[in-house]
């Protein structure tokens, strides 16, 4: 057992060592974000989950209704837009059709 002990402390503190260097290198910062993010996502997943069952979580209500409002004002200008692009190819298509007589 005495001639295993300084090969496991040689190991022990390569590891050590190791580990040391890519925790504080770019490795362990993405780590310490991915871990500081857990928290943010445990809340998304909770609103996930409520509103798979049909519930709203409290304070969730009116920030999805005024979503709601921004995506009926988007799509009402996108209507319009589409209204006057379709206004604008009717207007060339007629102009071909009555061109000069020839």
């Amino acid at each position: 057992m005495g001639d295993w002990a300084p090969t496991v402390a040689i190991v022990g503190l390569a590891l050590v060592i190791g580990a040391t260097l890519v925790l504080s290198g770019p490795v362990g910062k993405a780590l310490g974000e991915w871990i500081r993010g857990w928290s943010k996502e445990g809340q998304q997943w909770m609103a996930l989950e409520a509103a798979k069952h049909g519930a709203v979580l409290p304070g969730e209500g009116s920030r999805v209704l005024d979503e709601v409002e921004a995506l009926k004002h988007r799509l009402a200008e996108v209507e319009e837009r589409l209204d006057f692009a379709e206004r604008l190819l009717a207007k060339e298509r007629e102009t071909d059709r009555l061109g000069p007589p020839r």
